[in-house]
């Protein structure tokens, strides 16, 4: 139930460079609205820039009684209105195409993930997915707004320091000698700031990890009577959250403070400067009232750590979001599956590696069309795996897999998809309704066939006793175990192809109610081969073939009559073996 994570180290520059190559992609997705954030913060500048030498101006023309002070004061009331509604534009685009940029974001990597085979996913935990789909990915989307008013923030300052060596030099000089020490003190905040903001998120991951791992295992939490230690161990990761969030915080809170010292200061000398030169008679009134607004704007550097900070935590939530926009899709092909073939299955030296360890290696495996073999094995000996692979549902390491001839890597994934089917332990059921939910696959097959699925999975019964059958609400539809496994071998049946593969798709069912389900198979649904992880000692025993898996290797492959003669074999059924040990039933 506890999952873990290797912590994280130093970002990789090769991650760091993918990740900004993403959120390139994600800004040229709005291009458009990006450059409007671009143009009208610009022009917002602009107007800002313009005002306080507009406004020196009008005090100049008033002060000496000269014609056109009013021109000059209607124009300061203009640059005034569009400085403001300009900056509204610019908040409500930004808002705008990080709203856009985020469902990019999640489009993209919701896809990778369904496209990816499940071994790759099963790195991520559902808690670290959900938070890098949902606060990663809003943070990553709102990087590209912030990188455009980084650019537009560094405009108006500048711009303010030009202007005020156009006024005077000795005033542009004053200021520019305390440009060094805010340029160290942006750096210092960009560095630190990177790694706080990557270990706060992180742990956000941990915390959400633990708490979907504790949901999942809720049950078993309140029959063991753990719920105060599962309580503890949710909730331990929180005080580390708390200290990096202070920590970040403080990088945050430390760099304002020394920005506010630093800013006043410089404005103090540029006033200063500015006085002198008012008395010795190199600048008007005007001038000097131009200069402070000048400085004011010029001290606005250090505002850049807003949406400096923003471009940071975007940065860095961007390689989160990569990582599930990377993982490596199943490769398909363009082929096609011969019409009207048996499913004859072909496992050649097949090998599958997790993590480094061969799960599977140097299978040979020939499966006729038409049969129904069960693949038994103690827990840990690869039954699910072999089922991934015959399916296509994970591409072998080495070796080639074959259906009816056809390289299953080769075949199109429309077409596998439509020939073999799947039932699972725990089915995963999509749709509005129970109907929808046994209908849901690459073809959507009629109410007729829907029904006939279910009373071939022995599922009718229960359904047709919903509020409103098979139009009740999936959601409002209560189902126990059994029955969910029943509405999943009914969605299987519905789609059968000339492959079906049953990963304990019956370990909820009772003996009854299994045997129903393996007389539709051979009767009423379409005849094909069948391919069956077999925990009971029944359903290896009404198999055509039994493949016996030991350590990841087939060990035999013959009846189960011919098998059981067999210590070992009978074994894997057992409580325990000869030396007392358990094993999986």
């Amino acid at each position: 139930m506890v999952s873990t994570r290797p912590r994280e180290g130093k970002a990789d520059p090769r991650a760091v460079r993918s990740a900004d190559a993403l959120l390139v992609r994600v800004a040229r997705a709005s291009a458009g609205r990006t450059a409007a954030i671009l143009l009208c913060a610009a022009a917002a500048a602009a107007a800002s820039l313009a005002l306080p030498a507009v406004l020196g101006l009008t005090l100049d023309l008033l002060l000496e009684g000269r014609p056109g002070a009013g021109r000059a004061l209607a124009a300061t009331v203009a640059l005034t209105a569009a400085e403001v509604a300009l900056g509204a534009t610019v908040a409500l685009l930004a808002g705008t195409v990080g709203a856009r940029s985020t469902a990019w974001l999640r489009l993209r990597a919701v896809r990778r993930l369904l496209a990816a085979p499940p071994r790759s996913v099963s790195r991520f935990s559902p808690g670290d997915v959900a938070t890098r789909l949902s606060v990663h990915a809003t943070e990553a989307g709102a990087a590209p707004a912030a990188a455009a008013q980084v650019i537009t923030a560094v405009l108006t300052p500048v711009g303010a320091l030009v202007a005020l060596f156009v006024i005077d030099p000795w005033i542009g000089l004053a200021f520019l000698l305390g440009l060094p020490a805010l340029g160290l003190l942006l750096r210092s905040f960009a560095r630190d700031s990177s790694d706080t903001v990557s270990r706060y998120q992180r742990v956000q991951s941990l915390l959400a990890t633990r708490l979907t791992d504790a949901l999942g295992g809720a049950r078993a939490i309140a029959a063991a009577g753990t719920a105060d230690e599962e309580r503890a161990r949710v909730l331990r990761p929180l005080s580390e959250l708390g200290t990096e969030g202070r920590r970040m915080w403080s990088v945050h809170g430390s760099a304002m403070a020394r920005s506010g010292v630093l800013m006043p200061l410089l404005i103090t000398a540029v006033l200063a400067v500015g006085g002198f030169g008012l008395a010795e008679g190199r600048i008007s009134v005007g001038d000097l009232l131009a200069v402070s607004r000048y400085a004011a704007l010029a001290a606005g550097l250090g505002a850049v750590a807003g949406p400096l900070g923003a471009l940071i935590r975007g940065r860095t939530a961007a390689r989160r979001v990569n990582e599930l926009v990377t993982v490596p899709p199943l490769a398909h092909g363009r082929r096609r599956l011969p019409d009207g073939g048996p499913g004859t299955l072909e496992l050649r030296g097949v090998g599958v590696a997790l993590d480094g360890v061969w799960v599977l290696r140097g299978v040979d495996l020939r499966v006729p069309g038409g049969q129904t073999v069960a693949v038994v094995g103690r827990s840990g000996s690869g039954k699910s795996t072999l089922g991934a692979v015959a399916g296509g549902l994970t591409a072998p390491d080495e070796g080639e897999v074959r259906l009816d001839g056809v390289p299953v890597g080769a075949v199109a994934s429309d077409v596998l998809r439509r020939e073999v089917g799947y039932a699972f332990e725990r089915p995963s059921l999509r749709g509005a309704t129970v109907a929808d939910a046994i209908a849901s696959g690459v073809q959507t097959p009629s109410a007729e066939r829907v029904r006939a699925a279910a009373q071939a999975a022995g599922a009718d019964d229960f359904v047709r006793a919903l509020p409103r059958g098979y139009a009740t609400a999936l959601e409002e539809a209560p189902l126990s175990g059994g029955e969910l496994q029943r509405l999943g071998l009914a969605r299987a049946f519905a789609h059968a192809g000339r492959l079906m593969i049953l990963d304990d798709a019956t370990s909820s069912l009772d003996t009854a109610t299994e045997r129903q389900v393996d007389r539709a198979l051979a009767r009423e649904v379409r005849p094909g081969t069948r391919i069956v992880m077999a925990h009971r000692l029944s359903t290896a025993a009404r198999a055509d073939q039994v493949v016996w898996l030991e350590g990841g290797r087939v060990r035999a492959v013959r009846t189960h009559a011919e098998l059981w003669r067999d210590p070992d074999y009978r074994a894997v059924f057992d409580c325990g073996d000869a030396r007392g040990e358990r094993v999986d039933r």
